[in-house]
């Protein structure tokens, strides 16, 4: 059945024509039991083929139907006003118009449902010896008819387009869906890629500070060698720990860093020891009353100091000392990393991945982020982060 109305929908020409087919056999033979001479027989019959044949175009050429359509009508009007089979074209017109036409043609349709019977009732009052009433009752009877074949169309034109409506949304949704998939692809990439610069830049430098002084030290001082070779050690794991953690994130559907222990705040003393290890002085001051911080908010801290304390490491120069002050002032955490390093003067290694992953890491949870040379010397990392997450501001709104 469905490859008989494959064929159906895709030959509309073969179909009308096969239905004009008992419209125009029935007005014929109607003409023939008329009493007509032959000018009149051939223009009743030229009439009837008219209105046969745009019954048969109405789907493939609807405006050639049309004024076949109208043309019969005014031609009946002004010979006798005799209605055939034939006539049936005029519903099907309606139809058609209110349908798939175009917005002025449905609506001279609808007109010409009122006006045409109008026409031929004025123009023949009293058809065939019949009394006014009943041709009066007779027009009535042919507006209504072309009237629902005009709602008809019309509604169908709606449902048209409603389903059009709807696809259009499906599509569009359909869009949006794939440019959200993306954006939140590029930004769990912007995250791994934070995370991954992080953990690497940290601990690969601590590694490069140990295995340097190893070297220097494993014959002048075997202890301090196998000392140094032991936090290498140990802090190759926790890259390694901590590469796993983010491997299974990328690999993995679930949230895995739900069940993963992310360091924070309270890691900060573990990540100065392996800082001073690694011949780096600094000291932690924690100003006000600690608050319990979120998962998300107490890494962005352990981060901006992990990345602070590298990039002093990296480029603060021989002797550097650091310093970090973290201070609750309530809806707020102060972050303050200072260190007496080289400062303005320090060489960069041109990349500056570190301090993007630092802005993306606090303009996520809607804080403040200050970075460069401080005044009296060295280098100044200053972050202001909500103790709870809180919707960024939007460019241009306060």
């Amino acid at each position: 059945m469905q490859r008989i109305y494959a064929w159906l929908r895709a030959h509309p020409l073969w179909v009308d024509s096969v239905c004009a087919i008992p419209p125009f056999g029935l007005g014929v033979l109607q003409i023939l039991s008329y009493e007509y001479g032959i000018v009149m027989s051939l223009w009743a019959y030229t009439i009837v083929v008219a209105l046969s044949l745009g019954m048969a175009l109405h789907r493939v050429r609807s405006r050639v139907a049309t004024m076949l359509v109208v043309g019969s009508g005014v031609a009946q009007l002004l010979c006798d006003g005799t209605i055939t089979f034939a006539n049936y074209a005029m519903l099907v017109i309606a139809y058609t118009a209110a349908k798939s036409g175009p917005r002025w043609l449905s609506r001279a349709a609808l007109a010409a449902t009122v006006l045409a019977p109008a026409a031929l009732l004025a123009r023949f009052p009293h058809a065939d010896g019949e009394s006014f009433r009943a041709s009066l009752f007779a027009s009535v009877f042919v507006v209504v008819l072309l009237a629902i074949s005009w709602v008809l169309g019309d509604s169908m034109r709606t449902r048209r387009a409603f389903y059009a409506e709807l696809i259009d949304r499906a599509a569009r949704l359909e869009v949006e869906r794939d440019q959200q998939a993306r954006l939140a692809a590029a930004a769990e990439r912007a995250r791994i890629a934070r995370e991954l610069h992080d953990v690497v830049a940290h601990n690969v430098s601590v590694m490069v500070v140990q295995a340097d002084g190893a070297a220097y030290a494993i014959d002048a001082a075997p202890d301090s060698a196998r000392e140094a070779l032991g936090t290498i050690a140990a802090t190759g794991r926790e890259a390694l720990a901590e590469m796993r953690r983010l491997l299974g994130v990328l690999r993995s559907e679930s949230d895995v860093e739900a069940f993963v222990p992310q360091p924070g705040v309270d890691q900060l003393d573990e990540l100065l020891t392996r800082v001073r290890g690694a011949g780096l002085m600094v000291d932690l001051h924690v100003e006000g009353r600690p608050v319990e911080l979120s998962q998300g908010i107490g890494l962005t801290v352990y981060r901006i100091v992990q990345e602070a304390l590298t990039n002093t490491r990296k480029h603060g120069g021989p002797g550097v000392g650091a310093r970090v002050v973290l201070r609750y002032t309530g809806e707020d955490i102060e972050l303050d990393v200072r260190d007496d390093g080289r400062g303005e003067s320090a060489p960069g290694d041109g990349m500056g991945h570190g301090l993007v992953g630092m802005n993306e890491r606090v303009a996520l949870f809607g804080g403040r982020l200050e970075t460069g040379p401080y005044p009296s010397g060295g280098w100044r990392v200053h972050a202001l982060l909500p103790t709870r997450p809180r919707t960024p501001a939007l460019p241009g709104r306060p």
